[in-house]
């Protein structure tokens, strides 16, 4: 039997994947032709890849280089206010069309992300993973690639909110309260409970960069 190829990662995404993994971070040069090196691709490729990033707001230009951006206050205030609301609408969504095998995915996923209390990485990509499946079993493709754009730009965060002492363990509880509500296909509460959740990320995360300010 013939064996199907993986198909390979274009320049874009392989550079977008090490911003979101913390490879490059807020501040962080990039350049060309360490990145072909890295990822072992050609020069071209890679420039492109930087110049759609760049208008994605994803780059910024320090004098000739281009450098991974970073968030204001109050880009990181407006980033947090439409994802309050998109993903809030996800879990109504999901309240309403995800599949009894979506729900069990997703309540899985809660008993496994225990493990991963003491790493902060870990349970920030783990979270990645349950919010994705939110968006997926939301079961509307428009706003599937709404929220993709906004996870974009939350890479652009030096630190994860899950960092903060004893997050990790209120945020499972969160999601499980938001699984709860989607299971008993209870839209009303489904929003809420997501909205509560970024919410609670969000003054997290003012607090944290408060203290890295001081």
């Amino acid at each position: 039997m013939a064996h199907t190829r993986m198909p390979q990662k274009d320049a874009y995404t392989l550079i977008l994947e090490a911003i979101d993994s913390g490879v490059y971070r807020p501040g962080d040069r990039l350049v060309e032709s360490e990145l072909a090196e890295r990822f072992g691709v050609s020069r071209t490729p890679i420039r492109e890849a930087l110049q759609r990033l760049e208008t994605q707001n994803l780059l910024t230009r320090d004098g000739r280089s281009l450098i991974v951006a970073s968030l204001d206050h109050n880009q990181m205030a407006e980033l947090y206010a439409v994802r309050c609301e998109l993903e809030g609408l996800a879990a109504r969504l999901a309240a309403r069309h995800a599949t009894e095998e979506e729900i069990q995915v997703l309540t899985d996923m809660i008993e496994e992300d225990r493990a991963l209390l003491d790493d902060p990485s870990a349970l920030s990509r783990a979270n990645r993973r349950f919010h994705k499946m939110i968006h997926l079993a939301s079961h509307n493709r428009f706003l599937v690639q709404q929220l993709d754009l906004v996870h974009r730009s939350m890479a652009l965060m030096a630190t994860t909110s899950l960092a903060a002492d004893g997050r990790g363990e209120v945020a499972l509880a969160e999601h499980a309260a938001i699984v709860d509500a989607i299971s008993k296909r209870d839209e009303d509460a489904a929003y809420a409970a997501l909205k509560n959740h970024i919410s609670v990320a969000f003054v997290t995360r003012l607090k944290l960069d408060s203290l890295n300010h001081n």
